[in-house]
């Protein structure tokens, strides 16, 4: 495989120096911005052969190199080695920013290519105004297409379905009036669309596309009194087909987008989220048309759940809770039999998930770290990494499902042995900053990074921290990962609302040792109203107990103690009436108050 690396470098080498082209960066990307992608577009994958989430690769005349952060610093040194690429290691100070690093190798008047697919157009132009400072110009080009033209993947054609209003709470139509009431409010008379999960919330479909995001590739385009899907009509059944044009929809081809947004008359104003709509589109749209460049309006509308889908959600806490205590029931029997691994626990964990009702798939690829491998953030094990569980150290487990009437993702650490003192106070400081957030009270127009500090004061307090933000957003069965809000110390503008689902997952990391993360998953609703104005604070939706065998109890206060002997009170009143005897003994067990 890294001799046909070495090939595939060559191959595009001769392409650039025909194109007089200097420099080639390849993003790992789609024309979507999409955090999982389709095989044929992975081709900073096919052209260096590193397969994590994250990663640009860079192809010079003489040089190849490949940026990605400490998440994949291990597997990028093992991946890239011998194929011709270098791991530049984000976030170092040797390290080099990529168009830095282009500045000073190439010379005034060189030129650089990128997909203009594979790009933002806010990110395309600011690659453009920072390389014409140092006299380098980036020009638009699909190199590696010209290259990888045996043995592509085609596209997926897979049957899309629809989101049943029992599930989603919100006809077609009605999310339409929504959307087209943000679009006034913007000045524009049309939206281009081409987030994947955007385009599935708002047409109410769903599809196999992708791993894990139950999307299906599409663009979509809705003017103020019509709108169209831009869709392989092989996707289509006449049943699904007739339901969105019932819906307002008409249906056109894929690739027509492109002649669908050149038809737009001179003068009409098109809203476009240029943070994630890609070079190439926006170049599509008409010179004489206004652009209005704001956040998407669909971003922030199927942010906030409504009750029919924070209903199904709470269903899905249940069955989620319910597989997870059957499986750490088995993890507990089997382990002495020296047989389980990362990736057995990992396959297990799934199954168990998929007796439950509705259930679709994983939300995301389980990450079970085991000791040492607890400590990689994003670990991910494979065949050659794959570790054996031991009656010793922790367990890092982090997973999640697709059900059709939510999605989870939960975190727990466990001890498989008997745990050391420092084990119980690290993982006893990380719970205190887990409650901390849990029970926080703010007042209403508070973005994620100030609440932030809840979560890693008493690890700050001992001079520790985590790498990783404290909290993201979560779709209704749609992405796991989903915005705009989120909980982290870099800024973000948008401020928490009520009907908000967010993780709340503090940890801690010792490197070559283990790794503790402690995530549940919650939702933003009224606190109270005084003459200092609204407040808001959470409500935890995830169910199932916390590892009392790591806690430190003398760590906790006294009102920390209480909140975890409530949670553990409704974790067991919730999911014991779906549990055996014997699950809800082993339950209660785990339940049990802490004094």
């Amino acid at each position: 495989m890294k001799e046909t690396i070495r090939q595939r470098l060559a191959q595009l080498r001769e392409v650039m120096a025909a194109r007089q082209i200097s420099a080639c960066i390849i993003p790992g990307t789609d024309p979507h911005a999409s955090e999982y992608i389709a095989e044929h577009w992975k081709e900073r994958e096919w052209i260096s052969g590193f397969d994590g989430s994250a990663g640009t690769a860079l192809v010079s005349t003489n040089d190849a190199a490949l940026w990605t952060d400490s998440r994949y610093f291990l597997q990028g040194e093992e991946q890239l080695s011998g194929t011709g690429f270098r791991l530049m290691k984000q976030g170092l100070p040797e390290t080099p920013e990529m168009l830095s690093f282009l500045a000073t190798t190439l010379r005034s008047g060189d030129r650089v290519a990128i997909n203009p697919q594979m790009c933002s157009a806010d990110a395309y132009a600011a690659m453009e105004e920072t390389l014409a400072l140092h006299g380098l110009s980036l020009v638009a080009a699909d190199l590696i297409s010209e290259v990888w033209t045996m043995d592509r993947p085609a596209l997926p054609t897979k049957p899309i379905f629809v989101f049943d209003t029992k599930y989603a709470g919100r006809s077609t139509r009605e999310k339409l009036v929504d959307l087209r009431r943000e679009m006034q409010r913007a000045h524009a008379e049309m939206f281009l669309l081409s987030a994947l999960d955007d385009i599935a919330w708002l047409c109410n479909i769903r599809g196999k596309d992708v791993d894990y995001n139950p999307v299906a590739i599409a663009f979509a385009l809705v003017g103020q009194e019509d709108a169209s899907l831009f869709i392989d009509p092989r996707k289509l059944s006449p049943e699904t087909r007739s339901y969105l044009q019932q819906e307002g929809f008409r249906v056109d081809s894929y690739e027509g987008i492109y002649a669908a947004l050149q038809a737009i008359p001179a003068g009409v104003s098109v809203l476009v989220d240029a943070a994630k709509l890609n070079r190439s589109l926006f170049e599509a749209i008409p010179a004489a048309c206004p652009i209005r460049k704001a956040m998407s309006p669909v971003f922030k509308l199927k942010s906030r759940k409504n009750a029919v889908e924070l209903e199904g959600i709470r269903r899905s806490m249940i069955k989620d809770g319910v597989a997870l205590t059957r499986f750490f029931m088995w993890l507990e029997a089997e382990l002495p039999s020296g047989k389980l691994t990362e990736l057995s626990v990992s396959e297990r964990l799934r199954y168990f998930r998929s007796l439950q009702e509705n259930f679709v798939g994983e939300s995301f690829a389980t990450i079970a770290g085991y000791a040492a491998h607890g400590a990689i953030v994003h670990y991910r094990a494979t065949p050659d990494s794959d570790a054996v569980l031991r009656s010793e150290n922790l367990l890092l487990l982090d997973s999640g499902a697709q059900f059709l009437d939510g999605t989870t993702d939960i975190t727990r650490t466990v001890a498989l042995g008997k745990p050391n003192a420092q084990q119980k106070s690290d993982y006893s400081k990380v719970l205190k900053g887990h409650i901390a957030l849990a029970t926080a009270i703010f007042p209403e127009a508070i973005r994620g990074s100030q609440l932030d500090i809840l979560a890693r004061k008493a690890l700050w307090d001992d001079c520790m921290n985590y790498g990783h933000g404290t909290g993201h957003g979560v779709g209704h069965f749609l992405c796991v990962h989903e915005g705009p809000q989120n909980i982290r110390m870099d800024e973000n503008p948008t401020v928490l609302e009520t009907g908000m689902i967010i993780s709340n997952e503090p940890g801690l990391y010792r490197s070559g040792a283990y790794g503790i993360r402690i995530e549940n998953l919650v939702h933003v609703i009224p606190a109270g109203e005084t003459e200092f104005g609204r407040f808001l604070q959470f409500e935890t939706l995830t169910l199932f107990p916390i590892d009392k065998e790591l806690i430190d109890t003398e760590l906790l206060s006294d009102s920390e103690k209480d909140w975890l002997d409530a949670y553990h009170r409704r974790v067991y009143e919730s999911l014991s009436p779906q549990l055996n005897p014997e699950e809800r003994a082993w339950l209660e067990a785990k339940c049990s108050p802490l004094r």
